[in-house]
């Protein structure tokens, strides 16, 4: 979803390319901190927290305060200017011992300025599992026209996330995802790689990793709903936050207003293995992106036609497999060049398509054996991934993902199945079938969330999306019979609402939002033509 390709998150604006996949993707351990000055854990009376254990976070006092961390805080400028405040929240670290340690989440608010028709809070996911998303209420607010003005538009960087207590794992990569390379001997050396970073979490982390789920997510967003002060929430998630959001609908059945899930997961599909659909959808949107830049060829130089385009592609990934590419100060290897193109494809526009058919060029020069400094998107990914810069990112999408179900833990399973997915697809198939660390993680402490059977909720997909595949929606729009999918036609796009400039889409979710009334039938809406 600069993220890794398993980043379930999608790519809004200039920040959004941040998160290609949307999953994947220290001499210190992790610091538990205690609650802060900015979230304070109020005493109650005996009898109220005895009917209510969790009464001293639940009628917390929270401290607002400015947004900014210092002069190069941009994400804190930016909600500066649109009016944010931002606060910590505190939340025990085990739901089941809430008299015990404790972690902050941190929380930004954008409050509803027409307080005579004010729905209430709309907090937000923008996916990941492990992104950030208390720099998102401006770019909503202002996504929801008028309607933003009803509601007070809250981003939570959830447990272990951004601002939040955080949990670093020391990985020298920001993701956990590689490809499985062309033999046996590079599966082996992928294994020995996984297993290393889990080794590293559980030296670094390996005391709160048990905690790192989406279920305990969950329930540090109705702390948060309670610290506010509201009855129910509104809430928006993108991609991973659609499951998010499934599970907390299911966990807090009565806390829910009007929920938008765009970018929707399938909950029987989610977990550590959650890419194995995805090859055919990454195959299309790869497609797509040849035919825009064939048409371009006198800029990109990538060949006249889609078929010439796919060659190139073809190549790279050939010569990385007999020896590493040399861009700048990195390598590319067979294990990293498939997680560059899987990178390149999330968004369906002209900017991003761009950034990635450069990002080709360099490589394609690369193979021919010229010496290049790669282009800014390029460097962003492969900073990204070979180093540790932003490791944090993917310690903790691994733990949420690891913790919220198992994965088999025998090699040889993974290797039959990137056996089959390279026979079917050379290039994303020892991808999305490959081992991650969640084949060397402990099992996790709570059994998955059953999700609830019906729900009348907004989702919204577009039908080419590679990331949250446009089966997941369909699967849950079956589930949950009162709901309506707002389908976009003709687009290879992960995120849709505010990120794509659909009006249409946008249209039907702000109508939602500001009547609480879902459409009377599911709405289609279709992509320009380029």
């Amino acid at each position: 979803m600069k993220r890794s390709a398993t980043s379930l998150r999608p790519d809004r604006a200039t920040t959004v390319r941040r998160a290609a996949l949307g999953l994947a993707a220290t001499a210190l351990a992790l610091t538990v901190l205690p609650a802060t000055a900015t979230a304070t854990a109020t005493a109650v009376p005996a009898r109220a927290a005895a009917a209510d254990p969790l009464a001293r976070y639940h009628h917390q006092h929270l401290t607002w305060k400015s947004c900014r961390l210092g002069s190069g805080d941009t994400t804190g400028k930016e909600l500066e200017q649109a009016g944010a405040r931002c606060a910590d929240v505190t939340v025990p670290l085990a739901y089941d011992d809430p008299g015990g340690r404790t972690i902050t989440v941190a929380v930004s608010r954008i409050r509803a300025t027409d307080t005579a028709h004010r729905v209430g809070p709309l907090l937000l996911n923008g996916g990941g599992p492990g992104g950030q998303t208390i720099g998102d209420p401006p770019w909503v607010r202002k996504a929801m026209k008028d309607v933003g003005r009803r509601y007070d538009v809250v981003g939570v960087d959830p447990r272990f996330v951004g601002r939040s207590t955080p949990l670093d794992c020391h990985w020298p990569t920001g993701s956990a995802f590689r490809g499985a390379g062309r033999d046996r001997a590079g599966f082996d050396r992928i294994a020995a790689f996984s297993a290393d970073l889990a080794r590293r979490c559980r030296i670094h982390a390996g005391d709160v990793l048990p905690f790192a789920t989406t279920r305990n997510t969950a329930r540090d967003m109705d702390v948060v709903r309670a610290a506010l002060g509201e009855r129910k929430i509104s809430y928006l998630g993108y991609s991973y936050g659609s499951y998010l959001g499934q599970v907390y609908a299911t966990m807090f059945p009565a806390r829910t207003d009007r929920i938008v899930l765009d970018g929707v997961i399938d909950p029987v599909q989610y977990g550590p293995r959650l890419l194995r659909r995805v090859g055919p959808a990454n195959r299309h949107a790869l497609e797509g992106w040849a035919s825009w830049t064939a048409a371009r060829d006198t800029t990109y130089g990538l060949g006249r036609t889609r078929g010439a385009v796919l060659a190139s592609v073809d190549r790279i990934r050939a010569v990385a497999a007999r020896t590493p590419l040399r861009l700048g100060a990195y390598r590319v290897d067979e294990h990293m060049a498939p997680i560059v193109l899987f990178n390149g494809l999330s968004q369906d526009n002209d900017s991003a398509y761009g950034d990635f058919a450069q990002g080709m060029h360099d490589m394609l020069r690369a193979a021919d054996g010229q010496r290049v400094t790669p282009s800014p998107w390029l460097a962003g990914v492969l900073k990204f991934e070979l180093t540790g810069a932003e490791s944090p990112y993917g310690s903790v999408q691994t733990a949420i993902l690891c913790g919220d179900g198992a994965a088999p833990h025998d090699p040889e399973v993974y290797w039959r199945d990137v056996r089959r997915a390279r026979a079917q697809d050379p290039l994303f198939g020892p991808v999305t079938a490959n081992l991650n660390a969640c084949a060397f993680w402990d099992r996790p402490r709570e059994r998955p969330t059953t999700v609830r059977g019906d729900l009348p909720a907004l989702l919204v997909n577009a039908t080419g999306d590679p990331r949250t595949i446009y089966e997941g929606a369909s699967a849950v729009h079956r589930t949950w019979r009162s709901s309506r999918l707002v389908t976009l036609r003709g687009a290879d796009q992960h995120a849709v609402f505010g990120v794509y400039g659909s009006r249409c889409v946008d249209a039907a979710v702000n109508a939602y939002l500001g009547t609480g009334r879902l459409p009377a039938t599911d709405i289609t809406c279709r992509a320009p033509a380029r």
